[in-house]
């Protein structure tokens, strides 16, 4: 190894064979893109970026989100290098059964890692959540002399991510934002796993990010370090915008006979391979995952040392601040312990009986309006669907380009990028909701995934909930979408069946913490039930309830949710005239009341009541776990149609005649 050359170099070739000897070692991943990028990362990391090693979660660092989560060695080996805790030995381990570098980043597993990414294009989205909510933390905190916010976001985005839908609606609501602390960098290397980018993408890139209203430029060799400082000052002196640097690279660059190839994208070099590209890089050969020690003493220390001086530098502003303005650094605070306010769910807001009630999505947007004034950084919208999912906070302003103070988000029609920006917020500290039809959780559905696999206190805002939507007809009509939302684990699925649930399922969804909520909602009107009459609605924060009960132990129980739970006990109310013990449960929340204790869940639904009726306006999937083998479903097996509601509702039995036609059939059978 040459001993002139200088630490930096030593430091990205470092990089480089850290990321070919692990990739190589697990004989999986991707060391093309890690060996291309080490010039970025590690100009990134010791220039660029504020950050701690020894405190990853430092409140005021700057963010950095490989969005290209296939080249994670590119960030395991820079955070080693970097001094945080990860290990060489976690280095080696890659991609085996519970280590900390797993194939693609995930958030909670490897410190430093801000999100989980592999997923293209969903990084991005995240980025421009974190952007979203610097700006919206920096408008509400700051004052006059005392600028506690004030971090940006960096992002690596790869061909992939650039042809991902979500990246296209992320970057055109953050250049209609202004978003000025978000900086891009695009990994222009050429190739996929299939080849040549051309065999599938021929536009030209940076004129539409022009277009999107972002500021960009093009280094031509990620090898030239100078132009690439260059183009990051530009950026950071940029204003008004964000900013794209279209970097080019040659894909496992050193490698001689598979640089540039779609080889080099996702499978080991090989020995041979390795010990050439080695060559090239004048490295050790014979010693696997050989870290310089200059490079320690150049990096890793130096790292660690500039971190804790500019967190140290950090904590002596905000104690001054603290002094100032104690009720707003209180506030700061509870956002970072991821806290409510105090007495936030105090009197909860309550409906009264009524016969004709009102939709969930308007009782649902009443206790949203309620909690927003209570909770600061509540913030949320929908996509272009305020008026209809009832999302619009009041005592507040939009969030604007010159308005960050607002929140009210307007994410536009964009459900995908929504679900993933709001990723970004909750990472950020914020509490934050997206709102649009339940339909089109088709959309939204790989971030909503990641809400959950990250464990992000999101809540997803979901209404027009069923074929109840009526004249909109089937295109609009969500039929497998509650079966389909319930797979996803560590996602709690809300779908309340009157005013008063729907306030329990808002104040399950802010109290929760470690997991996205999502409220399912009717358009139509429900009663609002008597529960003088009938039980409590906090009986729905654990799930599932007794709502109506009879003197003995029941024949016969009925099970809804949502629009449907009233149809349930208008056919018990006629069953019970007929001398039927019968209860009704109402189960509005299937993954809460299955995390409840074996004895509640037996003290609702007792085994020994076999027969059981479920109805749902949804397909039947998952309903056998309640209903067992001897019950019955009113479900959908088919898709709507275009009628008025009621109509449609009647005409799939989604009634109190359909649920008593087939309870009778059950007690029939003796």
């Amino acid at each position: 190894m040459k001993t002139d050359v200088s630490a930096d170099t030593l430091s990205i070739n470092t990089i480089r064979t850290l990321a070919m000897d692990a990739v190589q070692k697990a004989n999986s991943g991707h060391p093309g893109a890690a060996m291309a990028l080490a010039p970025l990362a590690h100009l990134l990391y010791t220039k660029y970026m504020r950050h701690n090693p020894a405190n990853p979660r430092w409140a005021n660092r700057d963010r950095f989100v490989l969005s290209a989560g296939h080249a994670s060695m590119l960030q395991y080996a820079t955070l080693h290098l970097a001094g945080y805790d990860v290990t060489l030995d976690d280095i080696k381990n890659f991609r085996q059964l519970n280590s900390r570098t797993p194939g693609h980043p995930e958030f909670g597993h490897t410190p430093g890692v801000e999100t989980t990414t592999g997923p293209l294009g969903q990084g991005a989205a995240n980025s421009v959540g974190m952007a979203v909510a610097e700006k919206w933390l920096a408008a509400r905190f700051n004052q006059s002399g005392h600028n506690i916010v004030d971090h940006r976001v960096y992002a690596i985005l790869g061909d992939g991510c650039m042809m991902e839908g979500v990246t296209a609606e992320a970057a055109s609501w953050a250049g209609h934002l202004a978003l000025d602390n978000l900086i891009w960098f695009y990994d222009s290397n050429d190739i996929t796993i299939e080849g040549k980018t051309n065999l599938a993408i021929s536009e030209d890139v940076a004129a539409r990010f022009e277009a999107y209203g972002w500021h960009v430029q093009t280094v031509a060799d990620v090898e030239d370090r100078a132009a690439l400082c260059n183009a990051i000052d530009e950026a950071h002196a940029t204003s008004g915008k964000p900013s794209l640097i279209v970097v080019q690279s040659i894909i496992a660059r050193g490698a001689p006979n598979k640089q540039n190839t779609a080889k080099a994208h996702g499978e080991p070099l090989g020995d041979d391979e390795i010990r050439a590209a080695k060559s090239f890089y004048d490295w050790p050969s014979d010693e696997p995952f050989f870290v310089p020690e200059e490079v320690r003493s150049s990096w890793t220390k130096s790292s660690q040392a500039r971190g804790a001086a500019l967190e140290a530098r950090w904590n002596d502003a905000f104690a001054k601040y603290q002094a100032a303005f104690p009720d707003l650094a209180s506030e700061w605070q509870m956002i970072q312990q991821g806290q409510l306010p105090e007495g936030w769910d105090a009197n909860w807001p309550k409906f009264e009986a009524d016969a004709k009630g009102m939709a969930t999505r308007a009782s649902g947007g009443k206790v949203l309006v309620e909690a927003a004034k209570r909770i600061p950084w509540l913030i949320g919208g929908s996509a272009d669907l305020a008026p209809s999912t009832k999302t619009l906070l009041e005592d507040t302003v939009d969030f604007q380009a010159g308005a960050y103070e607002g929140r009210n988000l307007r994410f536009g029609i964009r459900e995908h990028a929504m679900a993933a920006a709001c990723n970004g917020m909750a990472l950020s500290g914020l509490r934050p909701f997206g709102a649009s039809f339940l339909v089109f959780t088709d959309y939204a559905r790989p971030s909503i995934r990641l809400s959950a696999l990250m464990h992000q206190p999101v809540t997803y805002v979901f209404t027009h909930d069923s074929i109840g939507v009526g004249e909109d007809g089937p295109t609009h009509q969500p039929i497998e979408h509650l079966a389909a939302l319930r797979a996803i684990p560590n996602l709690d699925v809300f779908r309340p069946g009157d005013a008063n649930e729907a306030a329990m399922a808002w104040k399950h969804a802010l109290q929760t913490t470690d997991r996205p909520v999502l409220l399912a909602l009717t358009r139509q009107n429900v009663p609002t039930l008597d529960r003088t009459k009938y039980a409590a609605a906090e009986g729905a924060l654990r799930g599932g309830y007794v709502i109506r009960d009879c003197d003995q132990t029941p024949e016969i129980i009925l099970i809804g949710t949502g629009s449907e739970l009233q149809h349930c006990i208008a056919a018990a109310e006629t069953l019970a005239n007929d001398g039927v013990a019968v209860r009704v449960v109402s189960l509005p929340c299937w993954e809460l009341f299955d995390r409840q204790d074996e004895k509640y869940r037996s003290d609702v639904l007792p085994p020994a009541v076999t027969k059981r009726v479920a109805i749902e306006a949804g397909v039947a999937q998952g309903w056998d776990k309640y209903v067992g083998p001897h019950g019955a479903t009113i479900t959908m097996s088919s898709f709507g149609l275009s009628a008025p509601g009621d109509a449609v509702m009647e005409h799939f039995d989604m009634t109190a005649d359909g649920v008593l036609k087939a309870a009778r059939s059950l007690l029939a059978q003796g």
